[in-house]
C-alpha cells in the first residue's frame, strides 16, 4: 500500500473550481477527465499548434488559421480527457497504491468501472466528430493516433520506458496538425515530431519522480525508476535532442530569425529546468514539469513571429 505518511501528496485540488461550482453528481467526471489539471492538455496541444503554425501557407487570411487552432483546442481537450479516463480505467489497481493517484474518482470508489467505460465512449464520440471535419488524409491519420493511446497505459507494466511510448503518443499532434494544413507529411513535421519525444521523455521522467518510490511498491516502471538519482545528465540530453530536431525542423521549413530567437530563450528555460530540479522533491517536480506550458509558449512565440515576418518581407 502507499506510504501513509505521503498521504497528503494527491494530485487532486482541494476547495478549487470544481469543488465550488460543479454540482457533486459531475465532480467524479471532471476530476477522470483531468479538466482541473490542464497542463497535460497544454502539452498534448502545443505539438498540433507548433506544427499548424510552421506548415500554414497563407499567414495573411489569419481567420483561418485561428479557426484551426481553436478546433484542435477543442480536440485536444477531449482528446486528454479520454486518454485520462481510459488510463485510470487501467490503471485503478495500481493508482490505489501510490499517494499522488488513491484519491482518483476510480480507486477511492467515486465512480465505477462501468460508469467510467460510459465516459469514455462519449468522449470518442466526440472527438471523432471533431477529427470528420479534417481532410481525408488527417483523418486517417487521427485513427491511427488511437493504437498509441490504447497501448501507452500498458507499457508501464512491461518496460522502464513507459516515457518514450507517451512521447510517440502525445507528440502525434505534430503530424496530425501538418496532416490537416497540407494533406501530407513533410520533414519539417517528422522532425518536430521525433523533437517532441525527446522533449516528453524529459518532462515526463521529470513528473515520474515524484512517484518513484511508491511505483516501487506498486511493480509500476519509469524512466525516473530506471534513471533515479542520476537523470539530471540524461535530462539535459534529452532536451539537448530536442532542441536539435526543433532546430532542423525550422531549417528544412526555411523560417526566418524570429524562430531561432524563440528557441534559444526556449532553451534557456528547458537548461533551467534541469539544473534547478530537485529530483527527490516531488513538488518541485511537478512545478519544473508544470513550466514546461512557458517553454512551449516561447516557442510558439518565435514560430509566429517568424511567419508574421516573412509575411511582411514578402509584401
Amino acid at each position: 500500500t502507499y506510504n501513509k505518511m505521503d498521504a497528503s501528496a494527491s494530485d487532486i485540488p482541494k476547495n478549487e473550481w470544481v469543488d465550488r461550482f460543479i454540482p457533486k453528481i459531475f465532480r467524479p467526471y471532471v476530476r477522470l477527465a483531468r479538466l482541473d489539471r490542464p497542463i497535460g492538455t497544454w502539452l498534448l496541444l502545443f505539438p498540433c499548434w507548433w506544427s499548424i503554425t510552421i506548415a500554414w501557407p497563407n499567414w495573411d487570411v489569419f481567420e483561418e488559421i485561428i479557426y484551426l487552432m481553436a478546433v484542435f483546442g477543442i480536440g485536444a481537450i477531449v482528446m486528454r480527457s479520454a486518454g485520462c479516463t481510459y488510463n485510470d480505467i487501467m490503471d485503478r489497481d495500481f493508482d490505489a497504491k501510490v499517494a499522488r493517484t488513491k484519491d482518483r474518482p476510480l480507486p477511492s470508489g467515486q465512480l465505477n468501472v462501468v460508469k467510467a467505460i460510459l465516459f469514455l465512449i462519449t468522449l470518442l464520440f466526440f472527438s471523432s466528430l471533431i477529427l470528420l471535419t479534417f481532410n481525408s488524409f488527417a483523418i486517417y491519420f487521427g485513427i491511427a493516433s488511437l493504437v498509441l493511446v490504447f497501448s501507452y497505459p500498458l507499457m508501464k507494466r512491461i518496460t522502464f520506458w513507459p516515457q518514450l511510448f507517451l512521447g510517440l503518443t502525445f507528440n502525434w499532434g505534430a503530424l496530425l496538425g501538418w496532416a490537416a494544413v497540407r494533406g501530407q507529411i513533410d520533414y519539417p513535421a517528422i522532425l518536430l515530431y521525433i523533437g517532441g519525444i525527446f522533449w516528453t521523455l524529459g518532462y515526463d521522467t521529470v513528473y515520474a519522480h515524484q512517484d518513484r518510490k511508491d511505483d516501487i511498491l506498486a511493480g509500476v516502471k519509469s524512466t525516473a525508476r530506471r534513471l533515479g538519482f542520476g537523470s539530471k545528465p540524461w535530462l539535459f540530453g534529452f532536451y539537448t535532442g530536442t532542441l536539435t530536431l526543433f532546430t532542423f525542423a525550422g531549417i528544412t521549413a526555411k523560417l526566418s530569425w524570429p524562430f531561432y530567437l524563440g528557441l534559444f530563450l526556449g532553451a534557456i528555460q528547458l537548461y533551467w529546468q534541469v539544473h534547478n530540479v530537485e529530483i527527490d522533491n516531488p513538488k518541485d517536480c511537478l512545478t519544473k514539469f508544470k513550466s514546461n506550458r512557458l517553454f512551449s509558449w516561447i516557442f510558439l512565440a518565435g514560430i509566429v513571429l517568424a511567419q508574421i515576418h516573412s509575411l511582411n518581407n514578402s509584401t
